[in-house]
């Protein structure tokens, strides 16, 4: 959780940028509530603040809650709190950020990765204003406080899935502000960069570095698949490693001179999905370390990661305890692996990969899991 009070601005000049500036204005205006969406990196928490800062609660407190970094319990008494007693180490009463925005405004990020059960709670309190703090029978509290989400999730297709409430998505969407990814709008690079080389230099005590047009137009050729923070953490970098003078191509990191300009997102995506496999294959990495964090990211889709559970289900035959060894888990992490895919909708039916068995076949047994090939059965 964070609380903001300060404004923050919307660098660029595109026509993407002032269409989005329109939509703050406009929702600044009201109390309505809003959805903000867009890829990872756009920006999504600048526009959350600048429309506080311009409502009439632009005067008390923005507080953030990040949505995903926070399992239910905690999550739960996160937004309303709790009594003492409630639960093992609720020594006092707490009040959640809910109840400590009133008559301001709460920006609840990655809104997208709630389970069931924290949508029905946010519902309800979307409803009725009223807080339960966790360990209460009853509702004692009413708030005046407006509600701001962000996801960068298709949360249409979410609900098509049923992974997330239409209820409550139709709700939260009162005004919907998407927010364009940094590629759509390149004429605002520039700008933009400046802005980030300014920050860090002075930041660091640094001369101000100056990017040659070659740098622009590398910059430019490149598809920013982590978008404005991909940028800002460039002009970092660009500034911490002492670039006082200009900043020429050569400076740059190879994976953005590097990369050919004319690869999709998507397939983009599927390179690292086929990176994280071999790296959990031929290179012995867990599941953990070269899948987890990068779904977790949004750099992987839904779809990547069951491409990547089905790819290894084939070479286990449709046995998730093999496939937990496959993937370089330890058997303790058997019950936390199937829990984890469940939770984002990406646990596969292990029965259509169970072909190449015999009708006696033992899906536990041991594999040869360089090969995939089951050990000490017949078929």
């Amino acid at each position: 959780m964070s609380v903001v009070r300060e404004p923050v601005g919307l660098v660029g000049a595109s026509r993407a940028i002032e269409l989005v500036r329109g939509e703050i204005q406009s929702a600044a205006r009201c109390d309505a509530k809003v959805l903000i969406t867009g890829e990872s990196g756009v920006g999504k928490e600048v526009v959350a603040r600048l429309i506080h800062a311009g409502s009439r609660r632009g005067r008390s407190s923005l507080i953030t809650v990040n949505c995903a970094a926070l399992p239910d319990t905690l999550l739960e008494t996160e937004l309303f709190g709790h009594v003492k007693g409630s639960f093992t180490g609720a020594y006092r009463d707490r009040t959640g950020v809910l109840e400590q925005a009133h008559r301001g405004t709460v920006f609840m990020d990655e809104v997208g990765e709630m389970s069931a059960r924290m949508q029905g709670l946010l519902l309800r309190f979307l409803a009725t204003g009223e807080i339960q703090r966790v360990g209460e029978d009853r509702s004692e509290n009413c708030v005046d406080v407006r509600v701001i989400t962000a996801t960068n999730r298709d949360l249409s297709s979410s609900v098509q899935d049923r992974s997330f409430r239409e209820d409550l998505y139709y709700r939260l969407r009162v005004i919907q502000i998407v927010v364009p990814p940094l590629r759509n709008r390149l004429e605002d690079l520039g700008p933009l960069l400046t802005n980030f080389l300014s920050h860090f230099a002075h930041e660091y005590g640094l001369p101000v570095p100056r990017p040659t047009e070659e740098t622009l137009r590398a910059l430019r050729e490149h598809l920013w698949p982590g978008n404005v923070r991909e940028l800002k953490n460039l002009a970092e970098r660009l500034v911490a490693h002492g670039h006082s003078g200009r900043i020429e191509p050569k400076h740059l990191p190879d994976d953005i001179v590097g990369r050919p300009a004319t690869q999709t997102p998507a397939e983009r995506r599927r390179d690292r999905a086929e990176e994280a496999f071999d790296r959990m294959i031929r290179k012995q990495e867990s599941f953990w370390t070269a899948v987890y964090p990068v779904f977790m990211a949004r750099d992987l889709t839904r779809d990547d990661l069951r491409e990547l559970v089905g790819r290894g289900l084939e070479r286990t035959s449709g046995s998730y305890r093999v496939l937990t060894k496959l993937f370089n888990m330890p058997a303790d992490d058997y019950k936390r692996f199937l829990n984890f895919l469940r939770k984002h909708h990406c646990h596969l039916p292990f029965q259509q990969f169970r072909r190449g068995r015999g009708p006696g076949a033992d899906l536990d047994a041991p594999l040869d899991v360089a090969s995939g090939t089951q050990v000490g059965t017949i078929a």
